[in-house]
């Protein structure tokens, strides 16, 4: 009965507490990168975060003289989900990214990540051409609108990376462990 009722939670808590979960899962690659940075980097990792979600980005990172605008996207790693909606704003933010979060659903455990954007210091990839997203409900009449600021990226797009170390190099650029 005990094991039952676990389950039952969880499985309501990732149909309703969504939210919940991507800031969870946010925070938690956060903090890896904190640590990274604290051991290799002399906790040169800075974190802020904006006040209003209008230009697509949930953070901006800056270390190693570079700044990133990213939007984070998070999916456990059973998912079958083969895009994103992507805010088109991001191609205004210097080096902004997209950085699409796999989680292991049952525990909790970061990656492998998916990594969309140029070098440090370039310009994402342009935007234009992917296919305008859709509103996922119809409206009065059932026709589901365009979003004319979103845009479907599907997840071929993406560069795997299979470490939060790979992740931070990815972001920052290679540059030697033990930075001084």
């Amino acid at each position: 009965m005990g094991l039952l009722m676990v389950e039952s939670t969880k499985s309501n808590l990732d149909t309703y507490q969504s939210v919940y979960r991507e800031q969870l899962i946010e925070h938690l690659l956060l903090g890896e990168m904190l640590k990274l940075s604290w051991f290799q980097f002399k906790a040169s990792l800075e974190i802020s975060h904006p006040s209003v979600d209008r230009a697509g980005f949930d953070v901006v990172l800056e270390a190693n003289g570079i700044t990133r605008h990213v939007q984070f996207k998070s999916s456990a790693r059973t998912a079958k989900t083969s895009v994103q909606k992507i805010q088109i704003g991001l191609a205004d933010k210097p080096s902004a990214c997209i950085v699409w979060i796999l989680f292991d659903p049952t525990t909790l455990e970061l990656g492998p990540f998916l990594f969309f954007g140029n070098a440090p210091g370039k310009k994402i990839p342009s935007l234009n051409s992917l296919k305008v997203a859709k509103h996922t409900k119809g409206n009065a009449e059932g026709v589901k609108l365009e979003r004319p600021n979103l845009r479907i990226l599907p997840r071929l797009r993406f560069d795997k990376l299979e470490s939060v170390d790979k992740l931070y190099s990815r972001l920052f650029g290679n540059y030697p462990l033990n930075h001084a």
